[in-house]
């Protein structure tokens, strides 16, 4: 499972940078004193939370969704 954390690692990096939910959850989180690494897997949580739901709807990306 490697390959997979590994996928959403590199999601999370780049997802501050062109979605303004997870980029303001982002820095809210680095705001309340958390570390960088820290913030960063709380997206990769975040962002793993909406894929499991897009699943198990059998729905595409919806920028409702965050």
């Amino acid at each position: 499972m490697c390959w997979g954390r590994t996928a959403l690692y590199m999601a999370a990096l780049e997802a501050p940078r062109f979605n303004l939910v997870i980029k303001a959850f982002y820095m809210r989180l680095l705001a309340a004193g958390n570390a960088k690494k820290v913030a960063l897997v709380a997206c990769m949580r975040k962002l793993l939370t909406i894929m499991n739901a897009m699943l198990r709807k059998n729905e595409k990306w919806n920028e409702s969704y965050l």
